[in-house]
């Protein structure tokens, strides 16, 4: 009873965040919501008892990441900012809201056709030991995520290096 109304407050707190997120006009407080969001989930990840997921998600993607965020955002010059304000048109919001519902009806569809509803209730049940989930995060098997996880490290130092580039001043001649 106890995770399920931790899991809810997690959820609205989650949802929230992500929807302020995304509406927010400010670029800034957008960085500061998509943080609570990212410590939302870690928050999901200890209720799970998945403490290295939630350490994990807490120094990688809550610490790294959004202050590769606030970097970026605090590169790009005031007047760049100030020109991508854009005003909310009806009908781009009617769009946005029918596609929404459009991927909720599909997503639910396919819930619907594999039946994951049931599956996932049996799934449950079952305890999966943390040197399962340890081994399919460091193992190069199929089904393992080592290789994913070096993509992913690769790409950041990616957009490390970009945002030098993009930083470095220009010597006048």
């Amino acid at each position: 009873m106890g995770n399920s109304v931790m899991f809810a407050i997690l959820a609205v707190f989650i949802i929230g965040s992500a929807v302020m997120c995304v509406t927010t006009t400010r670029i800034m407080r957008a960085a500061t919501f998509m943080l609570f969001v990212l410590f939302g989930v870690a928050g999901l990840y200890f209720l799970l008892d998945y403490t290295y997921l939630g350490a994990a998600q807490i120094s990688v993607y809550a610490g790294g990441v959004t202050m590769i965020y606030v970097f970026t955002i605090q590169l790009v010059s005031k007047q760049t900012l100030q020109g991508l304000v854009e005003r909310l048109k009806g009908s781009r919001v009617v769009f946005g809201a029918l596609m929404a519902v459009i991927g909720l009806a599909t997503v639910l569809f396919v819930f619907m056709k594999n039946d994951f509803i049931n599956r996932a209730a049996e799934v449950a049940d079952a305890e999966l030991p943390v040197q399962a989930v340890g081994q399919a995060l460091v193992g190069a098997e199929k089904y393992q995520y080592v290789l994913p996880f070096e993509f992913i490290s690769i790409f950041l130092l990616a957009c490390i290096i970009g945002a030098l580039v993009v930083s470095r001043k220009v010597e006048e001649k």
